[in-house]
Protein backbone atom coordinates (compact mmCIF):
# COMPACT_ATOMS: atom_id res chain seq x y z
CA UNK A 1 0.00 0.00 0.00
CA UNK A 2 0.96 3.94 -0.52
CA UNK A 3 3.35 5.48 1.85
CA UNK A 4 3.84 8.90 2.01
CA UNK A 5 6.98 10.59 3.17
CA UNK A 6 5.29 13.35 5.53
CA UNK A 7 1.49 14.94 5.75
CA UNK A 8 0.08 16.12 2.83
CA UNK A 9 0.27 19.49 1.87
CA UNK A 10 -2.75 22.35 2.33
CA UNK A 11 -4.36 21.47 -0.60
CA UNK A 12 -8.02 22.13 0.22
CA UNK A 13 -9.62 25.47 0.40
CA UNK A 14 -11.42 26.17 4.18
CA UNK A 15 -13.69 28.19 2.23
CA UNK A 16 -15.47 25.49 0.50
CA UNK A 17 -17.52 22.84 1.35
CA UNK A 18 -16.67 19.25 1.10
CA UNK A 19 -18.51 15.93 1.26
CA UNK A 20 -17.48 12.50 1.61
CA UNK A 21 -19.06 9.39 0.02
CA UNK A 22 -18.19 6.30 1.72
CA UNK A 23 -19.22 3.43 -0.77
CA UNK A 24 -18.99 0.18 1.56
CA UNK A 25 -19.90 -3.38 0.28
CA UNK A 26 -23.13 -2.64 2.86
CA UNK A 27 -24.28 0.48 0.88
CA UNK A 28 -23.55 4.03 1.07
CA UNK A 29 -22.98 6.90 3.73
CA UNK A 30 -22.01 10.51 2.98
CA UNK A 31 -20.73 13.04 5.34
CA UNK A 32 -20.44 16.55 5.50
CA UNK A 33 -16.79 17.54 6.39
CA UNK A 34 -15.68 20.09 8.75
CA UNK A 35 -12.76 22.44 7.06
CA UNK A 36 -13.42 25.39 9.47
CA UNK A 37 -13.00 22.90 12.65
CA UNK A 38 -10.52 20.90 11.60
CA UNK A 39 -8.39 21.87 8.73
CA UNK A 40 -5.16 19.82 8.90
CA UNK A 41 -7.63 16.97 9.51
CA UNK A 42 -9.97 17.17 6.61
CA UNK A 43 -7.13 18.34 4.04
CA UNK A 44 -5.67 14.47 5.28
CA UNK A 45 -8.84 12.88 4.88
CA UNK A 46 -9.81 14.52 0.98
CA UNK A 47 -6.31 14.31 -0.53
CA UNK A 48 -6.05 10.22 1.10
CA UNK A 49 -9.12 9.95 -0.36
CA UNK A 50 -8.17 11.69 -3.45
CA UNK A 51 -5.08 9.13 -3.74
CA UNK A 52 -7.65 6.39 -3.78
CA UNK A 53 -5.95 4.96 -0.84
CA UNK A 54 -9.18 3.61 1.10
CA UNK A 55 -10.20 2.06 -2.10
CA UNK A 56 -10.30 -1.63 -0.61
CA UNK A 57 -9.47 -1.63 3.05
CA UNK A 58 -11.96 -2.90 5.30
CA UNK A 59 -13.49 -1.29 8.71
CA UNK A 60 -11.38 -4.08 10.87
CA UNK A 61 -12.67 -2.96 14.25
CA UNK A 62 -16.64 -2.94 15.00
CA UNK A 63 -17.98 -2.62 18.43
CA UNK A 64 -21.76 -2.36 18.40
CA UNK A 65 -23.44 0.67 19.73
CA UNK A 66 -19.88 2.73 20.24
CA UNK A 67 -17.99 2.57 16.04
CA UNK A 68 -16.82 1.33 13.18
CA UNK A 69 -12.98 1.60 12.40
CA UNK A 70 -11.52 2.18 9.54
CA UNK A 71 -8.71 3.03 7.38
CA UNK A 72 -5.58 1.12 8.26
CA UNK A 73 -3.93 -0.14 4.67
CA UNK A 74 -2.94 -3.71 6.69
CA UNK A 75 -6.34 -4.33 8.48
CA UNK A 76 -4.77 -4.72 11.24
CA UNK A 77 -5.56 -1.67 13.36
CA UNK A 78 -1.69 -0.88 13.30
CA UNK A 79 -0.80 0.50 9.79
CA UNK A 80 -1.09 4.04 8.30
CA UNK A 81 0.24 6.11 5.78
CA UNK A 82 3.78 6.65 6.81
CA UNK A 83 3.33 9.50 8.58
CA UNK A 84 1.53 11.17 11.77
CA UNK A 85 -0.14 14.59 12.59
CA UNK A 86 -1.02 16.30 14.92
CA UNK A 87 -4.32 16.38 16.64
CA UNK A 88 -7.18 19.35 16.12
CA UNK A 89 -9.39 18.20 18.95
CA UNK A 90 -13.20 19.23 19.53
CA UNK A 91 -15.24 20.34 23.15
CA UNK A 92 -15.66 17.97 25.62
CA UNK A 93 -19.09 16.17 24.50
CA UNK A 94 -19.30 17.19 20.69
CA UNK A 95 -19.53 13.47 19.53
CA UNK A 96 -22.68 12.34 18.26
CA UNK A 97 -23.89 9.71 16.52
CA UNK A 98 -22.80 9.71 12.82
CA UNK A 99 -19.83 11.73 14.09
CA UNK A 100 -16.18 11.17 11.70
CA UNK A 101 -13.36 11.47 13.89
CA UNK A 102 -9.85 10.31 13.48
CA UNK A 103 -8.30 6.79 14.97
CA UNK A 104 -4.94 7.35 16.97
CA UNK A 105 -2.50 5.59 19.15
CA UNK A 106 -2.15 8.63 21.50
CA UNK A 107 -1.88 12.34 20.97
CA UNK A 108 -0.46 13.81 17.62
CA UNK A 109 -0.71 10.42 16.32
CA UNK A 110 -3.21 10.70 13.51
CA UNK A 111 -2.71 9.21 10.02
CA UNK A 112 -5.25 7.40 8.10
CA UNK A 113 -7.54 5.48 10.28
CA UNK A 114 -11.05 7.15 11.10
CA UNK A 115 -14.12 5.91 12.80
CA UNK A 116 -17.80 6.47 12.78
CA UNK A 117 -19.30 6.64 16.33
CA UNK A 118 -22.71 4.37 15.89
CA UNK A 119 -24.07 4.37 19.14
CA UNK A 120 -24.26 5.77 22.65
CA UNK A 121 -21.31 4.42 23.88
CA UNK A 122 -19.68 6.42 21.03
CA UNK A 123 -20.86 9.99 22.13
CA UNK A 124 -19.33 9.25 25.70
CA UNK A 125 -15.81 9.46 24.81
CA UNK A 126 -13.34 12.29 25.75
CA UNK A 127 -12.26 15.10 23.48
CA UNK A 128 -8.82 13.03 22.71
CA UNK A 129 -10.14 12.11 18.89
CA UNK A 130 -9.77 14.90 16.00
CA UNK A 131 -13.80 15.09 14.97
CA UNK A 132 -13.67 15.94 10.94
CA UNK A 133 -16.93 15.46 9.82
CA UNK A 134 -20.66 13.92 10.59
CA UNK A 135 -23.09 11.69 8.66
CA UNK A 136 -25.72 13.49 6.84
CA UNK A 137 -26.90 10.01 4.92
CA UNK A 138 -26.43 6.63 4.93
CA UNK A 139 -27.36 6.05 8.90
CA UNK A 140 -29.29 2.82 7.72
CA UNK A 141 -26.13 1.84 6.32
CA UNK A 142 -23.87 2.42 9.54
CA UNK A 143 -26.55 0.69 11.81
CA UNK A 144 -25.98 -2.52 9.13
CA UNK A 145 -22.47 -2.28 9.81
CA UNK A 146 -22.72 -1.92 13.52
CA UNK A 147 -24.79 -5.16 13.87
CA UNK A 148 -22.48 -7.74 11.82
CA UNK A 149 -20.88 -10.59 13.28
CA UNK A 150 -17.30 -9.81 14.52
CA UNK A 151 -14.85 -12.30 16.73
CA UNK A 152 -11.53 -11.61 18.25
CA UNK A 153 -10.46 -7.82 18.55
CA UNK A 154 -14.22 -6.97 17.28
CA UNK A 155 -13.08 -7.78 13.68
CA UNK A 156 -15.81 -8.53 11.40
CA UNK A 157 -16.21 -12.03 10.75
CA UNK A 158 -16.62 -11.68 7.00
CA UNK A 159 -15.23 -8.39 5.53
CA UNK A 160 -16.95 -5.14 5.35
CA UNK A 161 -14.93 -3.31 2.80
CA UNK A 162 -14.15 0.05 1.95
CA UNK A 163 -15.10 0.59 -2.10
CA UNK A 164 -14.39 3.68 -2.49
CA UNK A 165 -14.23 7.18 -0.78
CA UNK A 166 -15.54 9.79 -3.20
CA UNK A 167 -15.00 13.47 -2.61
CA UNK A 168 -17.00 16.46 -3.39
CA UNK A 169 -16.06 19.95 -3.12
CA UNK A 170 -18.45 22.96 -3.74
Amino acid sequence: HTKFPAPMPMTIDPEKSYQATISTSLGDMVAYLHPSKAPKTVNNFVNLARYHYYDGLIFHRIIREFMIQGGCPEGSGRGGPGYRFADELPEPGRYEVGTLAMANAGPNTNGSQFFIVSGAHGVTLPPNYSIFGKLIDGFEVLSELEKVRTGSGDRPVDDVVIESVTITES
